[in-house]
């Protein structure tokens, strides 16, 4: 045994070579043992399973069966020496032919006759020539038909030369003559084997064929001479020189597997297989043929799609899933090349001849391979039809041919289809109860991005390929997929909840495919729905009970849109001060302490202290001119898990909606305070008559102002933001997961933001009011200075109306007439300069406003919003500014009222 382990491969193959012909002489087993080593290194590879292991097995448990347990265990041995040298690939190659000798169904029945010799015959009738002997000469043999029929792996796609390609291995290329083989072994006529006039190289057909129709001494008397003229001679010709019907129904045996035969090949353009032009062939023989031979170009389009698919791992396992199903349709095929090959062998062994009741004909070709052809022709329309297509649109092409009325497709489509939708629903069931995603081949309509960042998970991470998701998944059920997935990444990696993974497993314990009539190829869409509402239950009870989703909702309600009436009111009161200092001498700490104060002075103070402490102040950026009412703003931060919500967009549009509500307030505190100082210091500059014009003015102007304020307030407090907020809890309430959270938030905040004009199309009418805003911030200046001017002049009448009575209680005169002329002059001066003045700013002050005014209206009437032309009839329900502006008569649609007096 030691010697073994020293010995080269080739060493040990030619000890084999001579144990198997019994022979010690080198020279004498020389032919054979080059026919071995171009065994070895061939690419021969039949379609059956390369598991060197059972042929062994089968060997040993032949050479048992017949009693030669020593040398079983011999063969064993031997067997192990050359798996351990690790230098032969084609072990297996060597075993298979040893075992297809092994089973020659022709070896003689008389006692002499072993498996030896079998094997000395075998070998004895190999070629002789060899790529190691290129000037020795070679045989033309046939192939011995003891080998089983099985399509190799590698079968060709185009033209004939590449057809003889895949078994070029395991055939003997021809030199120049024929060694005439052992009648030992093949019994009858054997003739030299035709070659290819082309290639100078054997058809395989006829390698494999020759000899295979033979008239042996088992067949009666009586059935040659009935049957004289139909005899069929070994090369397959007839008695009147035609091809006979058998040796062609014998080349469409190998057509089928895609292998040339002797007389029907691959034509040079490899896409359709013909008769050989010299080669007689009768008329209807000549159809039936080209019906059958579509049978191996269907073959070969299915063969060459899987070995192209297979060996590409981009594809993705939907299309190796794919390959696998076609390759088992191949062998349900390749079940019935056997049968028909069997029942060929059959009749060449008996010598049935032409016409025979038994002989398998074209015509019977025809009724058997109906059904298979059909069905190639399906797998190869699929085939087509699914080009470049991989993952979920590589199971909707599929699925397409189930939607047919033939039975046939159907069921073959369906079967295809439960195979590709396997991996498809692996990654289904993985995401929607672990939220993991593993798709290297990004086969899965659920795409992950995994740069994205965990605060950002729910709305950028995860998305729909839209491509990817198959037709017989509606595109709900494939949303409800995907918030499945995300909710369930969004509990570990933003909540750090994971209570939901055994209940989900618990749902999905029994999950299997499905191939329903409804279509539910992955999961029932009852199920997927369960499963869905279970996690987004979970979710949502998770953001109202730990993190209080609605009382932040609520929080942004009153602080950033203005909603806490007392506290907004009790704030501005007390940055009134500061705010009207310039923007550059605020200290946002100041500004921190007396929110604050605010806060412990309202019903704000009964808020949570998780609320109260994310409330603070910000100062925007600070331009030239500006003062603290420009730059102030509140703020509320956010984190965790309603940052989810509460996105950065979504604060800067709360911010951007603050800061427009609290001018709009800060024009109705201005406006309060023009109407305190009307009430408070009406009655005192009563005794100024030459003020009641003037005051009169006054007083006209801040009426409009205020009905326009008010009108303003009530449309922004109540139809915006009123309206909004119930529609946004009502949806709330009505969630069925996350997302309608989300996108009933964006529907408040685009509500607010469009029709409080802060979007980007009613910016005109946005500069507009706060152009209005600005007037009546002017006016109450001009308002407090005519009021501060006034009482100064009548604190001078009442100091000298009080001179005038004391000095007489004091024994003097009352005035001098120095005196009475200067007081004269004061109260000219007063009633000429004064009063025309602030009369004259109060007049201008109206016309720009009510100009102003009327241009917004305008603009509000010819709006598309039909709550801003409604709001436009409120501002003006008098038609006070449509008698002013014609212009604004048109944009009304109103008609021109002459009965009405013009101011």
């Amino acid at each position: 045994m030691a010697t073994y382990e020293r010995k080269s491969p080739n060493v040990l193959l030619h000890s084999l070579c001579c144990r198997i012909l019994q022979k010690s002489e080198a020279a004498e087993v020389f032919p054979q043992f080059q026919y071995a080593i171009r065994v070895v290194g061939s690419n021969f590879a039949p379609t059956v399973e390369r598991d060197e292991f059972l042929v062994a097995e089968k060997i040993k448990k032949e050479l048992v069966r017949q009693e030669r347990e020593r040398d079983a265990a011999l063969f064993a041995e031997l067997h192990r020496k050359l798996q351990s040298q690790g230098i032969l690939h084609q072990r297996w190659a060597i075993l298979y032919l040893l075992l297809g000798l092994a089973e020659n169904p022709r070896r003689p029945t008389d006692k002499g006759f072993s498996s030896s010799t079998l094997f000395t015959q075998a070998l004895a009738a190999l070629p002789h020539s060899t790529p190691l002997e290129p000037t020795s000469t070679a045989t033309s043999t046939s192939r011995p038909s003891s080998l089983p029929l099985a399509p190799p792996s590698n079968l060709p796609h185009s033209g004939s030369s590449c057809g003889r390609s895949g078994f070029h291995s395991i055939t003997p290329q021809p030199s120049q003559g024929p060694t005439p083989t052992p009648e030992s072994i093949y019994p009858g006529q054997i003739h030299p084997t035709p070659t290819d006039a082309s290639h100078g190289l054997p058809r395989y057909g006829s390698l494999w064929s020759q000899g295979l129709i033979k008239t042996t001494s088992s067949t009666s008397c009586s059935h040659r001479q009935n049957s004289n003229q139909n005899v069929v001679h070994p090369d397959g010709i007839t008695g009147d020189g035609e091809v006979s019907e058998f040796a062609l129904v014998r080349d469409l045996i190998f057509v089928f597997q895609g292998i040339d035969g002797r007389c029907v090949h691959l034509d040079s353009a490899g896409k359709t297989y013909c008769v050989n032009s010299k080669t007689i062939v009768p008329s209807p023989l000549r159809g039936a043929v080209a019906r059958l031979s579509e049978l191996g170009w269907l073959h070969n389009r299915l063969r060459k799609f899987t070995e192209h698919r297979r060996l590409d791992s981009s594809t993705g396992l939907m299309c190796q899933s794919f390959c696998v199903a076609l390759h088992q349709e191949l062998k349900e095929y390749y079940r019935l090349l056997s049968v028909l090959r069997s029942q060929l062998q059959v009749e060449e062994d008996q010598g049935i001849t032409v016409g025979h009741e038994e002989q398998l004909s074209m015509r019977r070709l025809l009724v058997w391979t109906y059904e298979p052809r059909l069905r190639l022709k399906t797998l190869a329309a699929l085939v087509d039809h699914c080009q470049g297509c991989k993952g979920g649109a590589l199971a909707t092409a599929i699925h397409a041919y189930t939607l047919t009325g033939d039975p046939l497709m159907k069921r073959l489509s369906c079967r295809i289809l439960s195979h590709v939708a396997s991996p498809l629903h692996a990654l289904l069931v993985h995401w929607i109860t672990e939220g993991e995603l593993d798709d290297p081949c990004q086969e899965f309509f659920v795409a992950a991005n995994p740069a994205v960042r965990p605060e950002r998970l729910w709305h950028d991470k995860y998305s729909l390929r839209k491509p990817m998701i198959p037709s017989f998944i509606s595109t709900e059920q494939a949303r409800q997929v995907l918030s499945i997935g995300k909710s369930i990444n969004f509990l570990h990696h933003v909540c750090g909840d994971r209570t939901l993974e055994t209940k989900s497993k618990n749902m999905l314990e029994e999950v299997g495919i499905s191939s329903s009539n409804d279509g539910d190829w992955l999961l029932s869409a009852e199920r997927v729905r369960s499963t869905y509402e279970c996690t987004a239950k979970h979710l949502l009870h998770i953001l109202s009970s730990r993190y209080q989703i609605l009382e932040h909702l609520g929080a942004l309600r009153r602080y950033l849109l203005l909603g806490q009436g007392d506290f907004i009111r009790h704030l501005m009161d007390l940055l009134k001060p500061e705010l009207l200092r310039p923007a550059t001498s605020l200290y946002q700490h100041d500004l921190t302490g007396i929110l604050e104060t605010a806060v412990r002075a309202t019903n704000a103070q009964f808020d949570s202290t998780d609320i109260l402490r994310r409330v603070d102040v910000r100062l925007f950026e600070v331009s030239e001119g500006d003062t603290g009412w420009d730059v102030f703003s509140l703020e509320y931060h956010v984190n965790g898990p309603i940052a989810t919500v509460f996105t950065e967009e979504s604060m800067k549009l709360y911010r951007r909606a603050f800061h427009f509500l609290w001018h709009a307030k800060r024009t109705e505190h201005a406006l309060t305070d023009i109407w305190t100082n009307q009430m408070c210091n009406g009655r005192l500059l009563h005794s100024l008559p030459e003020l009641f014009g003037v005051l009169h003015q006054c007083n006209i102007l801040a009426a409009e102002m205020i009905h326009f304020v008010h009108q303003m307030q009530y449309y922004i407090t109540f139809e915006v933001l009123e309206c909004s907020w119930a529609s946004l809890l009502h949806a709330v309430h009505q969630a069925g997961d996350l997302d309608h959270i989300l996108a009933a938030h964006h529907d408040f905040l685009d509500a607010v933001i469009s029709r409080c004009l802060l979007e980007k199309e009613s910016w005109a009418m946005l500069t507009q009011l706060r152009t209005i805003f600005d007037q009546i911030v002017a006016f109450q200046g001009t308002q407090k200075a005519l009021h501060q001017t006034a009482l100064s002049e009548l604190h001078r009448r009442l100091e000298y109306h009080r001179l005038v009575e004391l000095r007489p209680e004091q024994g003097e005169w009352g005035v001098t007439a120095e005196e009475e002329r200067q007081e004269m002059e004061k109260v000219q001066d007063f009633q000429k300069n004064f009063v025309p003045k602030n009369r004259s700013k109060l007049r201008v002050l109206k016309q720009a406003f009510q100009a102003i005014v009327q241009k917004f209206l305008v603009m509000l009437a010819s709006s598309t919003d039909e709550s801003l032309r409604f709001l436009s009839f409120r501002l003006d329900f008098n038609e006070h500014y449509v008698r002013l502006e014609p212009s604004l008569r048109r944009s009304l649609g109103s008609r021109p009222r002459s009965q009405h007096p013009t101011r």
